[in-house]
């Protein structure tokens, strides 16, 4: 079995698990977290190096209030309890995303965390927090603009420059990319970094997705040829 060097997952549908059980949205949220635990550990174990999980985008600063600062609750508690986790399983934390609207609370804890895994060399577990693709181009291209200024000549560039004005950058482009519960779109997600990525989308909503779920998503990105364009 191939096992993809990065793999990256849109979790979708907390909000629909909860109301299944008759349960506020949050509810979701909480329950999700159990997914994450149980992927992150499966794929330390299978040797996949970059694990990258969209937890909240841009636009969901529009959901109301009391489910925003949920969220951001529910996330803190994440970065601190999952320490053990992290240290346990060899794992570097990163979070990228927009930091302007996250809270001070949340930050510290994620820059302490990135401190003390940023020697851990498993796996690199990626969440993305307040982050969209179009954020994502339109600061690097502001930076890149910032450089061209302070050089005083427009400076060359290629893809590969780019990539490395992307929040992403040094990361691997993603092998695959799975968006649970039914939905197939990508919503705004790495949109440069996707450009050759496999996609794999099943009705399973997050907080039911497990290990055996991972696997069929692996089989199924090893059934495939990855062309990038070409004939073969």
């Amino acid at each position: 079995m191939e096992v993809p060097q990065h793999i990256s997952i849109i979790m979708d549908g907390n909000g629909r698990w909860a109301k299944k059980q008759g349960k506020l949205r949050l509810f979701g949220h909480n329950a999700g977290a159990e997914s994450v635990r149980a992927c992150t550990e499966y794929c330390t174990e299978i040797g996949v190096k970059y694990l990258s999980l969209f937890a909240f985008s841009e636009e969901n600063w529009e959901r109301p209030a009391e489910e925003v600062n949920g969220l951001m609750q529910l996330m803190f508690k994440y970065v601190i309890g999952e320490h053990d986790t992290f240290m346990n399983n060899n794992i570097r934390f990163r979070v990228i995303g927009n930091y302007e609207h996250l809270p001070e609370d949340l930050m510290a804890a994620v820059h302490r965390e990135e401190e003390v895994t940023a020697g851990n060399t498993r796996m690199t577990m990626i969440l993305m927090l307040s982050y969209s693709g179009k954020w994502d181009i339109l600061q690097a291209a502001r930076h890149y603009a910032a450089d061209c200024l302070a050089a005083g000549r427009q400076l060359p560039l290629d893809e590969a420059g780019f990539s490395n004005y992307l929040a992403t950058a040094g990361i691997p482009d993603p092998d695959l990319l799975i968006r649970t519960s039914g939905e197939q779109r990508i919503s705004n997600y790495m949109l440069w970094q996707n450009a050759y990525t496999e996609f794999y989308y099943t009705p399973v909503l997050w907080p039911d997705f497990r290990k055996n779920d991972l696997e069929q998503a692996i089989s199924d990105f090893n059934n495939r040829q990855r062309r990038y364009g070409k004939v073969e």
